[in-house]
């Protein structure tokens, strides 16, 4: 039985949600990480003294809060200085993507941003122009192996054929121009795009309310 409630959970017919743990001394920042999958892997290194908690769909991720990050708003609100969230946002389909960020608005604090990077399909589609156009090449070597144009667009093939579940579909994606829009559409003050740290992918620093000059310093941003 439990297995079969922990299926069903994975298969988004039985979800789960656990609240975060956000006891402390209420000083330490607090950033959650939105469908990190493990957080064995890196997050941006100014987070390093923060409290870093995990929200994920999968429960065998051992995720603080398991939670479809469409449902954040069901969360309590203004938990979070900021939202970190990697390779996540294009698994969901264009029309739920403004939910989602809705529900980092409503986690964050007054003063929180979200970090955002994506696939960057602007670079992907004009590698293919000048390759040859093949949809299987590969674009790059990543340390679980070779990631290819199909990768990129639709999902990694392997994580999706190991798994045999669908959230780690790719259902929809990005360029510069339209991560900047969909960011100022939901309602975030500021936005600061850049190259991302991974390759053919996009960076996204999106405020509440203008940055501060504490938060320019962290995140390396000019000065005002």
């Amino acid at each position: 039985m439990i297995l079969l409630n922990v299926m069903k959970n994975i298969l988004g017919r039985n979800e789960v949600q656990r609240a975060p743990e956000v006891s402390g001394d209420g000083e330490t920042p607090r950033v959650l990480n939105v469908g990190g999958g493990s957080k064995k892997i890196p997050i941006s290194s100014w987070y390093q003294d923060w409290s870093h908690l995990l929200l994920d769909i999968d429960p065998l991720t051992g995720a603080d809060v398991v939670l479809d990050a469409r449902k954040l708003t069901t969360l309590p609100s203004g938990l979070f200085d900021a939202i970190y969230c990697s390779h996540n946002l294009e698994h969901y389909y264009q029309h739920d993507v403004l939910n989602v960020l809705a529900g980092f608005l409503h986690v964050l604090k007054p003063d929180g941003f979200a970090e955002i990077h994506v696939p960057d399909m602007l670079l992907v589609m004009q590698h293919c122009v000048e390759n040859g156009g093949d949809i299987h090449g590969i674009l790059y070597e990543s340390a679980a192996g070779p990631i290819s144009v199909h990768d990129i667009m639709y999902g990694w093939g392997k994580q999706l054929a190991d798994s045999g579940v669908d959230f780690y579909a790719h259902k929809t994606g990005f360029t510069p121009k339209s991560l900047r829009e969909v960011l100022l559409a939901a309602g975030f003050a500021e936005v600061w795009i850049n190259a991302s740290t991974s390759d053919f992918a996009i960076g996204a620093l999106a405020f509440k309310q203008q940055p501060s000059s504490a938060q320019r310093m962290l995140l390396n941003l000019p000065l005002e």
